[in-house]
């Protein structure tokens, strides 16, 4: 008897290497993928890093795969050689969390549960992306247009974008298509070196800053109107970015809790409210539309809050078409690209060091190409 085997970048503590695993064959309604490519992100990095108790071994959430086999009676549109995206999260089962609770996409073949399969979780990519690459930056871009769809609503003048990773440079780019070219960017980094980054491109905010610079020239930067402040921004950090909008910004302000927050994180500038559970008022991208907190700052003023995990397959299909509209404008967010040894490397040295450096250039988004170079795993006897 043999046994069909993939390779697989496996995580134990801080050691990253890669495996072979094998590979499960599909059931009623299941789906078998194989991973074309795959981001590394921030909540992967905390995973590395030990800082979330997520149970996977192979983590990674974002990127685009092949179906390769497809259990009886899955959805037809779903047959073997569609490229699909996965939506990572459940609006109901919570035991579902691709690359946090059951195995994600850092492997050459991944099985999708049918549970994940007959919630539309899985879906067909509604056209090509050039370069392949792109992929890596799907399931973070969903995100932003569904911060963007609420904060329309605000009819904001200034958008204010703490966190210089992934998502927040994506949020950047993304204003003047998605809010309007009349909205004002304004982007905190968390150091000079992202920053120094972020002055070198093409594509930038209209401000740049740095989080060591002090409430004045941020208000300044904001300027008169309507604000909105995302918060793309590690668990660590969140809750500090928060209280420096709130101090910095005088008028009229809607706040997009999207970065990590631990389960009782409160701030005296906001007497009373359980962030974390405004965070999660929004799943899956239901309700529709999103839950929008009203809260009431310990100065009196009034302000508007609200959170969100995961997407709908609305803001997936949005984020794939327009990355195919203006790959131009996105592309060079992909710093890194890499195949699963180097990638393993990579995610090694990411664990222990703090430093977003890899061979001398700073890394913002690490697309891996899963891709294996055989037509079939390999079988074990």
């Amino acid at each position: 008897m043999t046994t069909a085997l993939h390779r697989a970048i496996v995580r134990q503590g801080h050691r990253v290497r890669v495996e072979l695993r094998p590979t499960p064959r599909p059931v009623g309604g299941e789906l078998l993928l194989a991973p074309q490519t795959a981001g590394l992100c921030g909540t992967d990095l905390q995973m590395l890093r030990g800082l979330r108790g997520d149970p996977a071994p192979v983590i990674g959430h974002e990127g685009a795969a092949l179906v390769v086999a497809a259990g009886p009676g899955a959805d037809p549109v779903l047959a073997p050689g569609t490229r699909v995206v996965v939506n990572p999260t459940h609006p109901e089962d919570p035991s579902f969390l691709l690359g946090h609770h059951l195995d994600g996409l850092l492997q050459e073949r991944t099985l999708i549960p049918e549970t994940a399969v007959r919630a539309g979780l899985v879906m067909p990519l509604p056209g090509p992306l050039a370069p392949d690459d792109l992929a890596a930056l799907l399931e973070p871009l969903a995100t932003v247009h569904y911060a963007f769809s609420v904060l329309k609503r605000a009819r904001i003048r200034t958008l204010l974008v703490f966190g210089d990773g992934t998502v927040g440079h994506l949020a950047v780019r993304a204003a003047d298509r998605v809010l309007g070219p009349g909205v004002r960017t304004v982007h905190v980094h968390h150091t000079d070196a992202g920053r120094a980054w972020s002055e070198a491109r093409a594509h930038r905010a209209d401000r740049l800053l740095t989080a060591a610079d002090d409430p004045y020239p941020l208000r300044a930067a904001v300027g008169d109107g309507p604000v909105a402040v995302l918060l793309a921004t590690p668990r660590d950090a969140t809750l500090r970015c928060l209280e420096t909008a709130l101090r910095a910004v005088p008028g009229e302000l809607t706040v997009d809790l999207l970065g990590g927050l631990p389960s009782d994180a409160a701030s005296p500038l906001l007497p009373g409210v359980e962030l974390a559970a405004v965070r999660a008022a929004n799943c899956g991208g239901r309700p529709s539309p999103a839950r929008v907190a009203h809260a009431v700052t310990d100065t009196g003023r009034r302000i508007r809050l609200f959170g969100h995990r995961g997407v709908a397959g609305g803001h997936l299909r949005d984020a794939a078409r327009e990355l195919a509209a203006a790959p131009e404008r996105y592309r060079d967010l992909v710093t890194h690209v890499a195949g699963l040894d180097e990638a393993a490397e990579i995610m090694g040295h990411l664990a222990l060091h703090r430093d977003r450096t890899w061979r001398g250039r700073r890394l913002v988004k690490l697309a891996v190409r899963v891709a294996a170079d055989r037509t079939r795993p390999t079988v074990a006897a």
